[in-house]
């Protein structure tokens, strides 16, 4: 796959493809992680954290994975993904808003399932069409509905047999243990070992993404600033809703480049014990 022309002339219709936009969203992350870090060594003050298919992207930061390994599992899970979101036409909404309770209650009632719950009052459900335009139709009480432009209910039981396909692809890998804090998108927690982050990452596909956690987590352990890698932006607003009084700093452009390098070093300064954070991409 030629990334370098998909990041840079594509057109959108394209990089929508869920077989292309994963593996480019995870070399954008390594390749400006690479720049902004350069030869600096990650410890485990540093918290490394990634929504969906960002977690690949962390783990290979954190020397879970190896990046090629890493690129090869986005391959095999993007490529997985795409043929099981062709089995049947499902795809995603975002729930904004609503009492937490009802929000659960109405998405059971249609059949849908919490993908992601991001935090700040944003759920998102995901399901076949018929159910998310019953939700539409009929929302929780207080709550925005908005459908998403994603290939199919990613993070669900639809998506089961790209977990077999990533199964058979365990042999090949060589997963370590992390040396920054890498955090979860199971529970928010930080993994313990390699072999615990592999088994992660390959169910991550079919179960939920709980990034509602993983700020939590943060928060407890101090976090004073956080960096979005490019594709950047969605993590950062969730932050501020969801994470109020931490810095943040979405690298979107080489322009912000610079910016980000001395945000780094500014909570390097400031920060102890937990002194920088590194927040990955979205699906």
């Amino acid at each position: 796959m030629d990334l370098v022309r998909h990041g840079t002339i594509s057109d959108e219709d394209t990089i929508k493809d869920t077989a292309i936009a994963q593996p480019l969203i995870v070399a954008a992350g390594l390749m400006v992680a690479r720049l902004l870090l350069g030869d600096r060594k990650m410890t485990a003050s540093t918290v490394l954290a990634g929504h969906s298919v960002g977690e690949l992207t962390a783990t290979a930061l954190s020397g879970a994975l190896s990046e090629a390994d890493a690129l090869e599992f986005v391959r095999v899970r993007a490529n997985a993904m795409a043929a099981a979101a062709a089995v049947q036409p499902t795809g995603m909404s975002a729930v904004l808003g609503g009492d937490a309770d009802d929000v659960a209650s109405v998405l059971a009632a249609h059949g849908l399932t919490a993908a992601n719950a991001n935090g700040g009052g944003q759920v998102v459900a995901a399901g076949t069409l018929p159910q998310l335009a019953a939700l539409t139709a009929h929302p929780p009480a207080k709550a925005r509905v908005i459908p998403l432009k994603v290939a199919g209910a990613f993070h669900t039981d639809h998506m089961s047999p790209a977990v077999t396909a990533l199964e058979a692809l365990r042999p090949i890998l060589s997963p370590a243990n992390p040396l920054p804090t890498l955090l979860s998108n199971y529970d928010g927690r930080p993994v313990t070992t390699g072999e615990t982050n592999l088994d992660s990452l390959i169910a991550q596909v079919s179960r939920p993404v709980r990034w509602d956690l993983c700020m939590a987590s943060m928060q407890e352990m101090g976090v004073t600033g956080m960096v979005e890698l490019a594709p950047a932006g969605t993590l950062t607003g969730l932050a501020k809703r969801g994470m109020r009084g931490i810095a943040t700093l979405p690298v979107k452009s080489p322009e912000d480049l610079p910016a980000a390098r001395s945000f780094i070093e500014e909570h390097l300064r400031t920060a102890n014990p937990d002194p920088s954070l590194i927040s990955e991409g979205h699906e």
